[in-house]
């Protein structure tokens, strides 16, 4: 007698793939949201009375409270409570977050008593960025929490299935936003009388429908799990090896290459992302163009990486060369800032701009397609939810301080040279950590270089 074939609801092409359409817009719409002000810098400091200072902080405010622990208790939240309460949860601190910040750039805001008494005390911060800061730290913790979130749901639907194209998708969905908002913003903002609020209002409510997207996904994984369970494959959901665990904690940190891919990671990312807050300003001051040309021509920098991270993911999956990508990635992102420091400056024209940010683009798929899929390598199974956890951490420290270094360069000199050489300092960085990670893959063989598919 034949066995019964189970078909469950991951089965479904349509079903699975919808799944990955609700997650991936929920960090579709919060990449816009994290870069909203990028393309109105200036306008944010001639409208709220901000510096390049002022600026800096409020970009490292989203990494504040990751940074002071909130991220290893996502971990715990997560693998404890689930994906549907960690969803719906991260998906409301992003958009509670946001409704903070919109308060706080408010003129309404402005002619509050409280508003008064903020600009009390240290007064080096306007009280607007104060209280855009206190939203942004409340949806940084959101962010990131999601992000890992978005991962595990992912493994879950697509397992056995297109998992590293739908992992591809999912990334490359979420950079668009990148490319979304410096073009959108704006526009928004020329609409309503070079307004700052109205393109955040806008990405605000986005983040309203990503919280409705996640709450109708919550059905369908209830759904699931319902199957998974009266089918006695409930066991399969979470096994131990995916649990947090604190005791772990020391393992991870004895661990040589954790700290290794850690401090490569930190420091690629910190050259990326801060990067990204500045610039439009950067273009604008450089080029001598206006905003919205600055931000649309930065706008071409996430395309490339959108479009090449699923091909360079399938490349890793059948021919390998994790390692070597990482170092190729890494001398890409020295030369590009260098070249922003001292070429762009003598030659200030928008194709030179335009293709130097491409080849940005470029570093940006090859690094983390290799960086991720290599952690699983050189981690113990038993520990690497954790170590993922802990990456991440240390990962939300570069990325809360540097934008305040950042802004503390460019306003003390006037010129954005240094900062761009202390990117390209960091480049230099991630280049060693990658020759000492190829170097401890060869002595223990990990198999970075290796196909991911045997």
């Amino acid at each position: 007698m034949s066995e019964k074939v189970v078909k469950l609801m991951n089965d479904s092409v349509i079903a699975r793939w919808a799944v990955l359409f609700l997650v991936a817009s929920m960090m579709f719409f919060a990449y816009m949201f994290v870069d909203v002000m990028s393309p109105l810098k200036s306008l944010v400091e001639s409208n709220l009375g901000w510096n390049s200072g002022v600026f800096g902080t409020y970009a490292a405010s989203e990494y504040i409270l990751n940074v002071c622990g909130f991220l290893i208790i996502a971990g715990v939240i997560l693998d404890k409570l689930g994906v549907r309460f960690s969803g719906v949860l991260s998906a409301s601190l992003m958009v509670v977050g946001a409704g903070i910040k919109f308060i706080g750039i408010s003129d309404w805001f402005q002619t509050t008593q409280f508003c008064q008494w903020l600009g009390t005390w240290w007064t080096a911060m306007p009280a607007s960025a104060k209280m855009a800061s206190l939203g942004f730290m409340i949806f940084g913790c959101g962010c990131e929490m999601e992000g890992t979130n978005v991962s595990k749901i992912l493994a879950k639907w697509f397992k056995g299935k297109e998992m590293a194209l739908a992992m591809g998708i999912e990334m490359a969905i979420a950079r668009l936003g990148v490319f979304g908002v410096m073009w959108i913003a704006p526009i928004i903002s020329a609409k309503f009388d070079s307004s700052v609020i109205a393109p955040l209002g806008f990405c605000g409510c986005l983040l309203v429908i990503g919280l409705i997207n996640f709450i109708i996904f919550g059905v369908l994984d209830r759904k699931f799990d319902s199957q998974l369970v009266s089918n006695g494959l409930a066991t399969e959901e979470k096994s131990p090896e995916d649990e947090f665990h604190i005791s772990d904690l020391g393992a991870i940190f004895k661990s040589r290459m954790f700290w290794i891919v850690a401090l490569l990671c930190v420091l690629y990312y910190s050259a990326i992302f801060p990067f990204q807050r500045y610039a439009t300003n950067f273009f604008e001051e450089t080029l001598n163009i206006d905003a919205a040309s600055a931000a649309q021509l930065f706008s071409c920098f996430p395309i490339l990486a959108m479009v090449l991270t699923p091909f360079l993911g399938f490349f890793l999956d059948k021919i390998g060369k994790g390692a070597s990508m990482l170092m190729i990635g890494s001398v890409i992102m020295i030369a590009c800032h260098l070249s922003f420091a001292f070429i762009l400056p003598l030659f200030p024209y928008k194709w030179l701009a335009l293709t130097i940010v491409v080849i940005l683009g470029v570093s940006f798929s090859l690094v983390p397609a290799a960086l991720w899929p290599a952690v699983p390598k050189i981690i113990d199974e038993k520990i690497l939810g954790s170590a993922y956890c802990l990456i991440f951490w240390v990962q939300n420290v570069g990325l809360c301080f540097v934008p305040m270094l950042i802004g503390f360069l460019r306003e003390s000199t006037g010129s954005y040279l240094v900062p761009m050489i202390v990117f390209s300092c960091f480049g230099f960085l991630a280049f060693f950590f990658s020759i000492l990670l190829r170097k401890e893959d060869r002595r223990h063989g990990y198999g970075l270089e290796e196909p991911n598919i045997k």
